[in-house]
C-alpha cells in the first residue's frame, strides 16, 4: 500500500484538495439561501433554484465526459469550479449568481468523473477504501467553509471569494495529477453494460443527500434554529458524514457494499423520525452521518455491477445528479407550505420507502 500512495502520490493529493473544494461549495448553498433570497427579494422557494442550478451544472459537466472525456484534464475540472465560485462571489445580480452555481457544478460534476474512477484503478484491491478516504475529504471542506460563512459574518460574497482563490492555487497544482485520460469508447462500447436497479438506487439516494444538504439549513430554521445556529449545524452534519466515510475506510470490505447502503438508508429514516418528533438540531448531525455512506455504497455496488469501461462513471453519476437535480427542484416551492418540521417527515417517508425497497433486492445486489 505504501509502495502505491508513493507512486500515486500527486494523484492524492490534489484529487482530496479538489474534493475538500467540492465540499465547501456545495455546503455554502444551504446557509446563502435565506441571504441571497434577501438580497435579491426573493421568497425561500426562488432562491432554493441555486441548488437545482448547481445539479443541472453537475449533470452538463458529467454529460460532457461522454464525449469528451478522454480530453479532460484535472486542471480543467478545477478551473470550471474557480470560475463559478468567482461569478458566485461577484453579487453582480441574482441571474449572474445562478449562473455562478450552473459553472461550479459543472467543474463539480466532471471533477466526479475524472477522479472516483483513477483512484479505483490506481490503488488496485484497495481502490474501493481509496474511493471513501477521497470522497470523505469532501466533508473537511462542507465543514470548515459554514464555519468560514459565520465568521465572516454570514456574507456569502466573500465566503464564495475564497473558495475562489482556493481553485486559483489548486489549478496551479493540480497538473501534476497528470493529463487527460485516454480511452478508446468505440473499441469497447459493446461492453458497457448498465445495470438499471442499481442506478435507481443512486438516483433516489443522491436525490435525498442533495435535498438534506441544499434545503436542510432552510428546514432547520424553520423548525425555530437561527440562520447561524443552523449553519453550524450544517458543518456539524459533514463533521458526521466525514466520520462515516472514514469509518467505511476502516470497515467496507468486512459489508457487501449494498448492504452498507441499505443499513445507511435505515438509519437516515431514523433520524428524520427523530427530527420530525422534535429533536431537529441533533437528529439533523446525525443524518450527516448516515447520508455520508449513500454515495460511496452505491458507487461500488454500481462498479461492481456495471465493470470497466469509460462510461460506467458518468453513468453512475448522471443517474445520481438527476436525482439531485429533480428532488431540490421539486420540493422547493413546497418547502414554505410544509410547516415547522413537515421537510422531515417528507424526508423520513422517502428514506423509509427506499429502505423497504432495498431490502427487497439485497441479495440480487451483493451478488
Amino acid at each position: 500500500m505504501r509502495d502505491l500512495i508513493k507512486t500515486n502520490a500527486a494523484l492524492l493529493a490534489v484529487g482530496v484538495l479538489t474534493f475538500i473544494l467540492m465540499g465547501a461549495g456545495q455546503s455554502l448553498y444551504g446557509p446563502a439561501l435565506p441571504i441571497f433570497a434577501r438580497q435579491y427579494g426573493l421568497t425561500l422557494g426562488t432562491a432554493g433554484l441555486l441548488v437545482s442550478a448547481h445539479w443541472i451544472g453537475c449533470a452538463f459537466g458529467v454529460g460532457s465526459m461522454f464525449v469528451w472525456g478522454r480530453l479532460v484534464t484535472p486542471r480543467m475540472v478545477v478551473m470550471g469550479m474557480g470560475l463559478g465560485a468567482v461569478l458566485l462571489a461577484s453579487g453582480a445580480g441574482w441571474l449572474t449568481t445562478l449562473a455562478g452555481g450552473l459553472v461550479f457544478g459543472a467543474g463539480y460534476g466532471a471533477a466526479t468523473v475524472v477522479f472516483n474512477p483513477r483512484m479505483l484503478r490506481s490503488f488496485g484491491p484497495k481502490g474501493p477504501a481509496m474511493v471513501s478516504l477521497l470522497n470523505a475529504t469532501f466533508g473537511i471542506g462542507a465543514i470548515g467553509a459554514p464555519l468560514v460563512f459565520v465568521a465572516l459574518g454570514n456574507d456569502p460574497v466573500m465566503t464564495f471569494a475564497v473558495c475562489a482563490a482556493l481553485a486559483a492555487v489548486l489549478a496551479v497544482l493540480a497538473g501534476k495529477a497528470g493529463g487527460a485520460e485516454r480511452v478508446n469508447t468505440d473499441a469497447d462500447a459493446a461492453l458497457f453494460r448498465p445495470h438499471w436497479p442499481i442506478l435507481g438506487f443512486a438516483l433516489v439516494a443522491i436525490g435525498v443527500e442533495a435535498t438534506l444538504i441544499g434545503l436542510g439549513p432552510a428546514a432547520l430554521i424553520k423548525a425555530g434554529e437561527t440562520e447561524t445556529a443552523a449553519a453550524q449545524l450544517l458543518s456539524a452534519f459533514f463533521l458526521a458524514f466525514l466520520a462515516a466515510r472514514v469509518m467505511l475506510t476502516l470497515v467496507a470490505h468486512l459489508l457487501p457494499s449494498f448492504t452498507l447502503f441499505t443499513l445507511s438508508m435505515a438509519g437516515a429514516c431514523l433520524a428524520c423520525l427523530s427530527a420530525a418528533a422534535g429533536a431537529a438540531g441533533p437528529s439533523f448531525v446525525v443524518l450527516g452521518f448516515f447520508a455520508g455512506m449513500f454515495f460511496p455504497a452505491e458507487y461500488v455496488t454500481a462498479s461492481r455491477k456495471m465493470g470497466v469501461h469509460p462510461w460506467v462513471a458518468p453513468a453512475i453519476i448522471t443517474a445520481g445528479l438527476i436525482g439531485g437535480i429533480a428532488f431540490p427542484l421539486l420540493l422547493s416551492p413546497f418547502l414554505a407550505a410544509l410547516g415547522e418540521r413537515g421537510f422531515f417527515w417528507l424526508a423520513a417517508l422517502a428514506t423509509g420507502a427506499i429502505t423497504l425497497t432495498s431490502l427487497t433486492r439485497l441479495r440480487a445486489m451483493n451478488s
